[in-house]
């Protein structure tokens, strides 16, 4: 890192920052479950359905950033998101209908935070290095998004206890379009970049021929079926598990910090699953990941539910949560390259986020039906099983090398 340009180095800190900002504002919202509900007298189901959209939003906006990114530049997509997402967060404050609620707190927030997430800022950052700097570029990337989980929800879940939700909204609001600011370093003129990344870059088919090689690529298509299952999980502990938790007995401060500690040790795990991807291969990280989530829910919900299991289990979860991004991040780059990496990981990201509506949504249904949230619980499980089963036949050859060797 220390024969980096200037350029680069600025790039790579600006885009930290604003990882920082973005999913630390977006792992708040589940502490506006509860207080949202009770002002309304909603259920969880509307909650659960508002969010659920927001996810939806999220993905299906991913691909259209990613590929305004690459065809018009970063820092104005990141701009437009950091606008959408403010704008989404005061349409929620004080909000009164369900029409207002999905518009405001679904569909744009979620996509302010398309336009201001991984999809956008980590092609930016793999860019701005050789590829053999890539992976621990993105590891760190991901790990800054983990920082701001850790930073942020605390302070948030404290404004809504003293101030009350709206006004959390609002200082919410003004930390979003904050984000338009540290979007400018972002700003790279074409063939600015690394230059052994811009070689590379150079040498790769061109965007048609691409969309035609991934179409027929069958593991690009089961790497974004398992990462519908990290969705899943993300979304549904980041939404439901503080009032799962208020409801069996612990205070808004333990649920908030629940997310804060998932927060924070995943600033470890994504850190160390970028350096593990290296060495042990970007497929076998991944199964070991969502194996470990299999094991670690089980025990979650068979062991008595005490502060110390709400602790374990949160910091546990946090070595595991945000891991996943960096190995499929950097298994998309491997198949395609960066050039139009924003698109092609916007797609992945579609996966995720349609994983993470199911999760939000069956998390608020299944919980009305049934009073509790056992049954998801267990049905993240298998998806856990699943995802490994999905990642087992994923190669990390090159698609465009693979489709010149069978002309």
């Amino acid at each position: 890192m220390n024969r980096l340009p200037l350029s680069s180095i600025f790039l790579i800190i600006s885009g930290c920052l604003l990882l920082m900002m973005s999913f630390g504002l977006r792992s708040s919202f589940g502490l506006f479950v509860e207080p949202i509900g009770e002002f309304n007298d909603w259920g969880r189901d509307i909650l659960g359905l508002a969010l659920a959209i927001q996810n939806l939003a999220w993905g299906v906006v991913a691909v259209v950033a990613g590929g305004l990114a690459d065809r018009f530049g970063t820092t104005k997509v990141l701009v437009a998101g950091a606008a959408l997402y403010a704008g989404g967060i005061l349409m929620t404050v004080n909000v009164a209908d369900v029409w207002s609620l999905n518009a405001g707190l679904g569909v744009l927030i979620g996509a302010g935070v398309a336009g201001t997430s991984f999809g956008i800022v980590l092609p930016a950052m793999a860019r701005a290095v050789a590829p053999e700097q890539r992976q621990l570029v993105l590891g760190i990337g991901t790990a800054a998004a983990s920082a701001g989980q850790f930073l942020l929800v605390p302070v948030i879940g404290h404004l809504v206890e003293s101030l009350g939700w709206n006004a959390a909204l609002q200082a919410m609001s003004v930390m979003a379009i904050a984000m338009a600011v540290l979007a400018m370093p972002l700003a790279r003129r074409r063939g600015q970049g690394n230059d052994a990344s811009s070689q590379q870059d150079q040498n790769e088919p061109s965007f048609s021929e691409i969309v035609g090689i991934a179409r027929g690529h069958r593991p690009y298509w089961l790497l974004i079926l398992g990462f519908f299952v990290c969705g899943f999980h993300v979304a549904f502990i980041t939404v439901h598990l503080p009032p799962f938790l208020t409801e069996a007995g612990f205070s808004t401060s333990v649920a908030a910090w629940s997310i804060s500690l998932i927060g924070l040790f995943n600033i470890a795990g994504s850190l160390l699953s970028g350096v593990l991807s290296g060495y042990f291969g970007l497929r076998n990280v991944l199964i070991a990941i969502y194996g470990a989530r299999a094991v670690l829910i089980t025990l979650f919900l068979v062991l008595p539910l005490t502060q110390l299991s709400v602790i374990l289990f949160s910091c546990v979860m946090g070595l595991l949560w945000l891991a996943t991004v960096p190995p499929t991040s950097g298994l998309v780059s491997s198949m395609f390259g960066t050039r139009y990496m924003a698109t092609f990981y916007g797609v992945v990201y579609l996966g995720h986020q349609v994983g993470s509506f199911s999760g939000v949504w069956l998390g608020g249904s299944l919980y009305e039906l049934a009073g509790n949230y056992n049954s998801v619980w267990w049905i993240a499980v298998v998806l856990s099983l699943l995802a490994m089963v999905l990642h087992w036949p994923i190669s990390e050859e090159r698609a465009g090398a693979m489709a010149v060797d069978q002309q």
